[in-house]
């Protein structure tokens, strides 16, 4: 029995406003919610006008304040943005403040541009901290070593459930060696699926937060009532993909009903070969597409993504989603 996840990046759409955003990523989690979806994620990324979730934790609390069962979570925070010790307090908070509810996904990569990297971490040096950055976090978080000379309040015994997320070998060894869950990027970046997956399950280690792999695959859905209307759905998501390889990114563009006629021939290879983690189309077509992305993968778990223009267009897909994730719950 598979759980089904939502990732939202909280996209800021053409003729959008920010706080429309904004107030579409609290109905977004409140209808997933009452659809049976398990977790609520958030990403951070800066400087993207497409975007709305740069302040992370923040969107983390007012979501789950405006929820009441669903976890709500990063998928994820870049932790070399940040220090652990700070991450550690906002979680440790969000986590006092609604418990059990809360998780921190982790990520190695900025989220951003290099000038814009240089402007959050502004003197941090080059070098790559990131699994030494995990653990002094996790120990924050853990319970406090008698007279422990920082400790993070809140935070010092919340034991926030810690995800890896990643979409290389780095990241799925990292999991495995520190007993984590582990979360593929396979919604954007596919192409070591397949190797990341197997060197998780096969180095990893028991330990205190888990004690076998736990492994969640991401997958973009854009469901609709016939195949070509998915399509026509999914087409957003290609142009604001497009851009963003091309070096103008933006607000997520509107749906096309031909794709190449704003997307170049060149660049369109690359990224249906990125977006290629994708069901699209009819319930029927949903249903085939996402039983055979579980069939290759054998996840533990599934996120479900979807840069969708139009809003209730949005939550139909997830509505559809969802009920085709139970019927194969039900199913297994």
């Amino acid at each position: 029995m598979i759980p089904y996840s939502l990732l939202d990046l909280a996209p800021v759409a053409e003729g959008q406003t920010v706080a429309e955003a904004l107030a579409n990523v609290t109905d977004l989690a409140r209808h997933a919610e009452a659809l049976g979806y398990r977790r609520f994620w958030l990403a951070e990324h800066h400087n993207m006008t497409g975007i709305a979730s740069a302040a992370t934790a923040l969107m983390i609390g007012h979501v789950a304040g405006a929820t009441s069962t669903i976890r709500v979570g990063a998928g994820g925070i870049m932790l070399p943005n940040h220090s652990p010790l700070m991450v550690a307090e906002q979680f440790g908070t969000l986590a006092t403040l609604y418990p059990d509810r809360i998780d921190l996904g982790l990520g190695r990569a900025p989220g951003t541009d290099g000038a814009t990297a240089h402007a959050l971490r502004r003197n941090r040096n080059v070098e790559d901290h990131f699994p030494n950055d995990v653990v002094e976090l996790m120990g924050y978080l853990g319970d406090p070593e008698p007279n422990a000379p920082i400790v993070a309040v809140p935070g010092a015994g919340t034991h926030v459930p810690i995800w890896i997320l990643g979409s290389s070998l780095f990241g799925a060894q990292l999991a495995a060696y520190l007993g984590l869950p582990y979360a593929f990027a396979s919604h954007f970046a596919p192409a070591a699926l397949r190797e990341a997956l197997h060197a998780y399950r096969q180095g990893f280690r028991p330990s205190a937060h888990l004690d076998r792999p736990h492994f969640m695959l991401a997958v973009n859905v854009f469901a609709a009532d016939t195949d070509e209307e998915g399509a026509y759905l999914r087409s957003s998501m290609i142009q604001a993909f497009a851009n963003l390889r091309t070096g103008h990114p933006g607000p997520l563009p509107r749906p096309v009903r031909d794709i190449t006629s704003v997307v170049p021939p060149h660049v369109m290879p690359s990224v249906e070969q990125a977006l290629s983690v994708t069901a699209v189309g009819s319930a029927a077509t949903i249903q085939r597409q996402l039983s055979q992305l579980i069939a290759d993968y054998a996840p533990d778990e599934v996120i479900l993504t979807g840069q969708i223009h139009d809003t209730i267009a949005r939550k139909r897909s997830f509505e559809i989603a969802a009920n085709i994730m139970g019927d194969l719950r039900a199913a297994a």
